[in-house]
């Protein structure tokens, strides 16, 4: 009986290990990529997901800027800069805008050294 309750705990350990590896590649899809829009006025930063830039040509700040531009506007989620409940700074969603091509000068990708927060898509 005691190898039965050491082999349980070994499978359980397994189990938790293998949960851990699996669940991780479903955080992975929420990875968000970061771009500076540049208008006369301001600057704003936002937020595609990886599912939505990749049915964007190119996947990158010009295939946005042509899709911005074929469309007339789009919308997006405003990211900002914000303190976590540890005291740590984030890029988080701010809230959802739309962007008008005759205003938007440039795009261009926006890099951080923050971690950045996935969209929340409850808040839409």
């Amino acid at each position: 009986m005691h190898i039965s309750k050491r082999l349980l705990l070994a499978l359980g350990a397994a189990t938790l290990i293998m949960e851990s590896v699996v669940i991780q590649p479903a955080f992975a899809a929420d990875k968000i990529s970061l771009f500076k829009v540049i208008t006369a006025k301001d600057e704003i930063v936002i937020g595609i997901s990886d599912d939505e830039l990749a049915q964007i040509e190119g996947r990158n700040a010009g295939g946005i800027a042509k899709l911005l531009v074929a469309r007339g506007s789009m919308s997006a989620w405003q990211y900002a800069v914000r303190k976590s409940a540890t005291g740590d700074l984030e890029q988080a969603p701010l809230h959802k805008i739309g962007l008008i091509a005759s205003d938007a000068l440039r795009v261009e990708p926006y890099a951080t050294p923050l971690k950045v927060l996935p969209i929340d898509e409850t808040r839409k």
